[in-house]
């Protein structure tokens, strides 16, 4: 039996997280040793997504390092695990993204160190569980779960609207949850109804053939809980709020992660599962997207707050991730896919910085800064690498996904490409003003005067993103290589010419297959 390396990916993180409740911290007095601790535990994770990055074969389309095992046989629910090319990047991300976070957290956090460093690791288990899952179940209990850790991060270490921000935040993705819910356990039943067995199993539903007003309803149950989780508009008003109220760990793992797993969504499930309602509603949801990309833009422009600003410009740019999506074309595919890696580096980034100026300052304030390359020009100038990223500058990581998610999109839609162009010029604008009110300009607060520069803990969380926002931009193919042929057999998937309703050959359920092998979809449906 080949070793587990993907169930030890996703548990890592929850064994450590239960090992640091364990430690006594009576009064805060262990709360350095529950830091490094916490910090270690979330090192080792990255560590285990970098193995998996290494065994993985970037030349390959299939599932691999599979492992299934019988979880409730009566109901076709296996424990399934796999990676291709699309999860993998998203994977190491979430395992690159929480020590920072945890780093971000040092000072900032002072109160409950043990339980808000259990959350946060309790989280990362459960971002990473999402999307390593083949089974649809085990999926939806991934999903549900890592809500659990993200509601308290906000409710609890967040600011003085935090109970709002947090139930709000937990209601509007519960409700899209549930409809999701009733759409699995609809196409487990359809399954059965072929085969005399249910199934859960992601790559067996592949397979089933549905009439075009069931695919479509369940096209719309999966992608509305996405949609909330991008978040897409109209869906979004629950984002700035839970933005500004979170800590700034809260923040960074929001943006850079769990906002993904709406997309992710989109293309591992809704699409592939559904593809002639995906296509049917592709112009509908790419529409939603541009106006998003343009809204959030122009509304992220007004902002006095910088935490708000960035959390704005979180909707514009998912905007031009879905609009790649819904060109389903493998310029837009995987443009979409490089634009949430990206977006979850220079986005996270953006509220490491803006978390340093409010321990220093406690306000977000943008009228409460001014000339801070007097003193602190390092910081000015990783701020300043970190907003050319952000806006797309040529040469650094965000440019590569703009392009491609916008070429995909021009030949899909060009007029649709044209009007999300336009969020390009816009948030050089509302990213650019920013930058120059808070560091440029003359030193005139006195409480500026006396803030100090990086100190060595937060070079090295904000160290990392710089380096990967260079290296992205610098060699892209490097990350665009592994994902291309999941991405190819994805769009042929969402193209190709299936039977009618009539002529479906019946699914049967597949022979149980050994723990870490390759499984392709063709594989799983004899």
């Amino acid at each position: 039996m080949t070793f587990p390396l993907l169930s030890l990916t996703v548990f890592a993180p929850l064994l450590g997280a239960l090992l640091l409740l364990a430690i006594p911290n009576k009064d805060g007095e262990r709360n350095g040793l529950v830091r490094v601790i916490a910090l270690g535990i979330s090192l080792v994770v990255f560590a285990l997504t970098v193995a998996v990055w290494a065994a993985f074969d970037g030349t390959s389309a299939d599932f691999q390092m599979v492992e299934r095992v019988p979880w409730i046989p009566a109901f076709g629910i296996d424990y399934h695990l796999g990676i291709d090319g699309i999860s993998l990047w998203l994977v190491v991300l979430a395992g690159f993204l929480t020590p920072l976070a945890l780093l971000s957290s040092w000072h900032g956090v002072e109160k409950k160190v043990k339980e808000f460093s259990f959350f946060l690791l309790a989280l990362e288990a459960g971002m990473i569980g999402v999307f390593l899952s083949l089974d649809l179940f085990l999926f939806y209990i991934f999903w549900d779960a890592m809500l659990i850790p993200m509601y308290f991060l906000i409710g609890i270490w967040g600011y003085d609207q935090r109970v709002y921000a947090a139930v709000k935040f937990i209601l509007y993705t519960m409700a899209g949850s549930v409809l999701m819910l009733i759409a699995i356990i609809g196409l487990a039943v359809i399954h059965a109804q072929a085969t005399g067995q249910y199934s859960f199993n992601l790559l067996q539903l592949y397979q089933l053939t549905l009439d075009p007003r069931t695919q479509l309803w369940f096209f719309l149950a999966f992608a509305l809980a996405f949609a909330i989780k991008v978040p897409l508009f109209p869906f979004h008003t629950w984002l700035p709020d839970a933005h500004v109220q979170a800590p700034t760990a809260g923040s960074v793992i929001l943006a850079g992660v769990l906002l993904k797993m709406g997309t992710y969504g989109l293309i591992r499930f809704a699409f592939p599962l559904f593809p002639d309602a995906a296509l049917q509603a592709a112009p509908y949801i790419g529409t939603l997207a541009v106006i998003g990309i343009v809204y959030g833009a122009l509304v992220a422009m007004v902002q006095p707050d910088m935490k708000k600003l960035v959390a704005y410009s979180s909707v514009s740019h998912m905007g031009v991730i879905v609009l790649g999506i819904c060109a389903a074309n493998v310029q837009g595919m995987q443009g979409a896919i490089y634009q949430m890696l990206n977006h979850g580096i220079s986005t996270g980034g953006l509220f490491l910085i803006v978390g340093m100026l409010s321990d220093r300052r406690h306000t977000r304030q943008i009228a409460e800064f001014g000339g801070l390359k007097h003193v602190m020009p390092k910081m000015v100038a990783a701020f300043l690498i970190i907003t050319l990223s952000s806006i797309g500058m040529p040469g650094l990581n965000g440019f590569i996904g703009e392009f491609l998610s916008l070429m995909g999109g021009y030949r899909w839609r060009p007029d649709l490409a044209a009007v999300a162009a336009t969020g390009v010029i816009l948030s050089a604008v509302y990213m650019l003003w920013m930058f120059q009110r808070v560091n440029y300009g003359p030193l005139t607060n006195p409480k500026n005067k006396v803030l100090h520069d990086l100190e060595p803990r937060e070079w090295a969380a904000l160290g990392p993103t710089l380096v990967l926002a260079i290296v992205m931009g610098v060699v892209p193919n490097f990350f665009l290589a592994p994902m291309a042929p999941s991405v190819d057999r994805l769009v042929q998937r969402l193209h190709a010419q299936r039977p009618a309703l009539a002529e479906a050959v019946p699914v049967t359920t597949p022979k149980p297959v050994p723990a870490s092998v390759s499984l392709t979809p063709e594989q799983a449906a004899r």
